[in-house]
């Protein structure tokens, strides 16, 4: 039996743009079990690996504790408290929250310090032993401006995407919240990183998927389809983070979650980002090669699985070749501070490519290239498979030669 399949259509073709496409009950089926296999595996994961109450109150330390926000009222140049012969900036400013809020203080920074009149900034502020206040530049508030920049974001997806864009960034809200409420604590609680990483990638890949794109069978193919990959990706990961014995020590933030007693993993922290920084990429290119083979399968209802395979695995390739670009100056980007600093230093590429702090950028921007590029044929073949049915299935073995081409 063949189930009629009503496909979302983004543009405004008429009625036969609209027309259902025919997919077989027993393909239909077996991809909803699949899905609410993988889904029962995510939940298992998540109570296994919830993290329960925490007593964490140690703060070696001392970072405990919010810094206040403060306006700048005034700033000069006068001479340092300390030395009289050396010059310092002096900022006056005026605490807005806290038991100190509407006061006037007073504090010094270098000549260089970048504060001016009419600055929002942070700051903390003890007691000295001798009753004294001690006030420390903490960082300048940005709320504001971000705040901004976060409404046009929101404004703009909503704009352009619609319902569609209202979907997208409630599943983003969800996956944020996810990665608040479950894998910090839990990987700060001891738990095996990697897991915690898969389990938070599957969940996350469930929610945003679904909220975004809607409850169907071409959702539910590109979601069997980016966990086929994700899985391809950690096993890379753990190969070649493994073989290149990076330890994950290179990032100073681990330095200070040990001072601070976590008990982490860095290794395995290590393996966790690449798990869920290479999700976004993969839900993207699966939900474009769906897209496609179910445009290609409503434009041609005569097409088999093999012809919308190749034609659908033509797209794909140029999808990847400008993702993967784009994947890799990211990681360049992130980096080159770092890069320019090797080669100020005056050493070699091959010698700065091999320090730790540079391999862990080119394993993740490898590794997360191999897993996009299976990700194309997996999904394809995956999609062609549910639209054209198991009798058409093609032989992928000489379909190979489409990609090579």
């Amino acid at each position: 039996m063949y189930r009629p399949l009503q496909m979302h259509n983004h543009g405004h073709h008429g009625a036969e743009s609209d027309s259902p496409l025919l997919v077989a009950s027993s393909i239909s089926r077996a991809v909803w079990v699949a899905v609410a296999v993988c889904g029962v595996a995510v939940i298992i994961g998540l109570i296994a690996l919830w993290p329960g109450s925490s007593d964490r109150g140690v703060d070696p330390l001392g970072l405990a504790g919010e810094p206040l926000s403060a306006q700048v009222v005034a700033e000069s140049v006068e001479p340092c408290s300390y030395d009289p012969l050396l010059g310092c900036r002096s900022i006056t400013l005026v605490p807005q929250e806290g038991g100190l809020a509407g006061e006037r203080l007073n504090f010094e920074q270098p000549l260089d310090s970048p504060i001016r009149d009419g600055d929002s900034i942070l700051v903390d502020v003890t007691t000295a032993p001798d009753g004294s206040l001690q006030i420390f530049f903490y960082d300048f508030q940005r709320s504001t401006p971000l705040l901004m920049l976060g409404l046009l974001f929101v404004a703009s997806i909503i704009v352009l995407g619609r319902w569609r864009g209202v979907g997208a960034l409630a599943g983003l809200a969800a996956s944020l919240m996810l990665i608040i409420v479950f894998v910090l604590p839990a990987v700060l609680a001891g738990s095996n990183s990697v897991a915690v990483a898969l389990v938070a990638a599957g969940a996350i890949a469930f929610v945003a998927l679904f909220l975004a794109h809607g409850v169907n069978l071409a959702t539910a193919a590109a979601l069997l389809s980016s966990i086929a990959s994700l899985a391809i990706t950690a096993l890379l990961a753990w190969v070649f983070v493994s073989a290149s014995k990076l330890t994950g020590l290179a990032d100073e933030s681990i330095g200070f979650l040990d001072a601070l007693g976590a008990d982490i993993n860095p290794q395995g922290l290590l393996l966790a980002g690449v798990v869920i920084g290479s999700l976004g990429v993969l839900d993207d290119v699966t939900v474009t090669q769906v897209s496609a083979v179910w445009e290609l399968k409503r434009a041609r209802p005569d097409a088999d699985a093999a012809d919308l395979y190749r034609r659908a695995v033509r797209i794909g390739r140029d999808h990847i070749s400008s993702t993967v670009n784009t994947l890799f100056l990211a990681y360049a980007g992130a980096a080159l501070p770092l890069l320019l600093l090797f080669q100020e230093a005056g050493q070699s590429v091959s010698s700065t490519a091999t320090r730790e702090v540079v391999a862990v950028e080119i394993v993740r921007a490898l590794v997360g290239s191999i897993g996009l590029v299976a990700s194309v044929p997996i999904s394809t073949a995956l999609a062609a498979t549910i639209v054209a049915g198991p009798m058409a299935m093609p032989n992928w073995s000489e379909l190979d030669e489409e990609l090579t081409d």
